[in-house]
């Protein structure tokens, strides 16, 4: 009688850490090996396929993951679509690997060279959408970005105490490189004053403006949260650390909090402060939230491999997890919904 041959499931981690990784990579090893498909642990994202550097993951692997944040498996930044080269070496390793299936955790340059190795290569992928900044257009919400709204909320309730001690401004900077969902919610969720996104640009006179009128009416501290891609009305630039490029094509972003901060006190005589929470908000345990939430993408993109639904990512609609093909995720960002920008606007002064 011949064997049973095990079909296999690469999977893999990419771009910016995030909580709720170890979730996803929990939920698939044990959906997969209730339905008997080996996962192999593929190293560092996408770098990993090109090195070939992997583990087998077992549920000894990831007993014990679901709390932390991270991910086991390491990330990277590596785009293997920047060089043939490169391409030929995963499309290689894939088969040399025996890996039958594939599943990519990631945000929009993660799951965009997924996309393209679907479409153009073939490859049996199925993407998890994942990024703090909840910008993967095709769901709801991406794991991670609840527990950086914690995050940030619970600076923001810190801040407000000193603030008020020192009758002083505090600006906040959060990230948000081209939507500002971390800076609206947790902006509204910790009584932010003012809030300045990539989606609306504003003049330093307008922000002035909004807490002189609160400082008018006997509040002599504000709160100002600030997305990392926010650009003052009329600037032609974003403003970087430096202009060095990640292979993606990302320049490095960072000191727009400083520079609202100075304007701020030169046009107001306000004293003001400045907290860059930086990476802070990637780290640390999940919420329950993004821990469901990851384990549920996870289970889904087990069973859509196993139902030969490759080529789609996982997706979250309402309170029901679905797919859409990748040919139609990412498109475009997804930008925050012009309604809670208005609803927020509605607290500032």
């Amino acid at each position: 009688m011949a064997k049973h041959s095990v079909k296999s499931i690469g999977i893999l981690t990419g771009g910016g850490d995030c909580p709720g990784l170890n979730a996803v990579i929990r939920a698939v090893v044990r959906r997969a090996l209730l339905l008997d498909y080996e996962v192999i642990g593929i190293k560092n994202g996408w770098q990993g396929l090109i090195k070939e550097m992997t583990e087998p993951l077992t549920l000894l692997s990831v007993s014990g993951i679901l709390p932390r944040g991270g991910t086991i498996l390491g990330t990277s930044r590596t785009n293997p679509l920047k060089s043939e080269e490169d391409k030929k070496k995963v499309l290689g390793n894939i088969r040399k690997l025996k890996l039958d299936y594939l599943i990519a955790i990631g945000g929009e340059d993660t799951l965009g060279v997924a996309r393209r190795l679907a479409l153009e290569e073939g490859v049996k992928v199925v993407g998890v959408p994942k990024t703090i900044d909840n910008d993967v257009e095709g769901t709801d919400q991406t794991f991670g970005f609840d527990t950086a709204v914690s995050i940030v909320t619970e600076a923001i309730d810190r801040l407000h105490t000193t603030a008020e001690s020192h009758q002083r401004v505090m600006v906040v900077e959060v990230m948000g490189r081209h939507t500002g969902w971390i800076a609206v919610v947790s902006g509204l969720a910790g009584g932010a004053d003012c809030i300045l996104t990539p989606e609306r640009p504003m003049t330093i006179q307008e922000i002035c403006r909004i807490l002189e009128k609160r400082h008018a009416r006997g509040r002599l501290f504000s709160i100002v949260v600030v997305a990392e891609g926010f650009q003052l009305a009329g600037a032609e630039d974003l403003v970087t650390k430096d202009q060095s490029l990640d292979p993606f094509g990302h320049v490095h972003l960072g000191g727009i909090g400083e520079i609202i901060a100075q304007q701020i006190e030169k046009h107001t005589g306000f004293e003001t402060r400045v907290t860059v929470l930086g990476h802070i908000q990637r780290g640390g345990s999940p919420t329950s939230f993004d821990r469901v939430l990851g384990t549920r993408y996870g289970v889904k993109a087990v069973e859509l491999l196993h139902e030969g639904k490759w080529g789609t990512m996982v997706a979250l609609r309402g309170n029901k997890i679905t797919y859409i093909p990748l040919e139609r995720a990412m498109r475009k960002l997804k930008h925050v919904d012009p309604e809670l920008i208005r609803t927020a606007e509605m607290f500032y002064g």
